[in-house]
């Protein structure tokens, strides 16, 4: 097992993401009073804004990935790039806001859960809106209630137990934690072997806290850690692809957890039920 030391790394996943990614930078600088050493694994952008940062800032490295490779892959990229100085690994989206001294309270709740390998803050919207990014894992019952019933019926029961709506805003162990930013102990990314890359985008990060659960390791939420996730400016460019993105996602996530003739039945329903929905949402969008 490789020994690692005890240096902080930011990896963030770029395509094309225009002026988000200055701001990411920028209170980044007042997130830690840690050096950070800062990877964009750039995922084929065009816009010359990875480039140019990387020019523009010592302590950033422009590391092209070859393609897009989806979030989870384009992470796991600008990992491997990272020498074994390199202890802990914040993975984060571009289109990030980080609040002062944030990333240094992240730090600081490791030495509270010496068996923790992920660490997730509170995550606001733009305007101020608490995300509910730290969530249960979604069963096969509980995630069909709230594939079926989340836009048509906000409130409906499996979606407020999935989210974890009702549970108090304070630190405690979490299923899974939102991708958005994550703060990784680099032993616990290691021993499950990163992000699933078959996972293009969506999913990855509930996958992950999945895996990272069954090898032993805890997802940890720590509000008093706070980010504005401002939303993804490339993302939005591709709004169709994205929702049949995050649907085959969640079939992934089903089937590769129900195997055998017995889920068969189930899993195609699944399958049909999700596909259903995807043209519905397709068509109002």
């Amino acid at each position: 097992m490789t020994r690692y030391g005890d240096d902080l790394a930011v990896v963030t996943v770029t395509y094309s993401p225009g002026d988000t990614l200055d701001r990411f930078l920028d209170t980044l600088a007042g997130a830690t009073t840690r050096p950070v050493r800062v990877v964009l694994a750039d995922n084929g952008s065009t816009d010359g804004v990875p480039e140019r940062a990387a020019v523009e800032h010592d302590d950033v490295e422009f590391v092209p990935t070859g393609g897009n490779l989806g979030y989870g892959g384009g992470a796991n990229r600008g990992v491997a790039a990272l020498d074994d100085s390199i202890g802990w690994i914040v993975i984060a989206n571009p289109d990030l806001e980080w609040a002062a001294g944030s990333l240094d309270r992240l730090l600081d709740a490791t030495t509270r859960w010496p068996r923790g390998g992920a660490f997730g803050p509170l995550v606001r919207e733009p305007d101020g809106e608490v995300y509910p990014s730290a969530r249960l894992l979604p069963s096969l019952g509980r995630g069909i209630g709230h594939a079926l019933f989340a836009k048509v019926w906000p409130s409906n029961p499996w979606t407020r137990e999935y989210r974890q709506e009702r549970t108090g805003i304070t630190e405690r162990t979490a299923g899974w934690l939102s991708g958005s930013c994550l703060l990784l102990r680099r032993e616990a990314f290691d021993s499950v072997d990163g992000f699933d890359a078959r996972y293009f985008m969506y999913f990855e990060d509930v996958d992950l806290g999945d895996r990272i659960s069954k090898a032993g390791w805890l997802n940890v939420y720590v509000p008093t850690a706070e980010v504005v996730h401002i939303g993804g400016a490339s993302t939005k460019k591709a709004s169709g692809r994205m929702l049949a993105a995050h649907h085959s996602s969640a079939y992934r996530y089903l089937s590769d957890r129900h195997q055998g003739l017995a889920w068969a039945p189930m899993l195609l329903a699944v399958r049909l039920g999700l596909g259903l929905r995807l043209k519905l949402l397709t068509r109002r969008a």
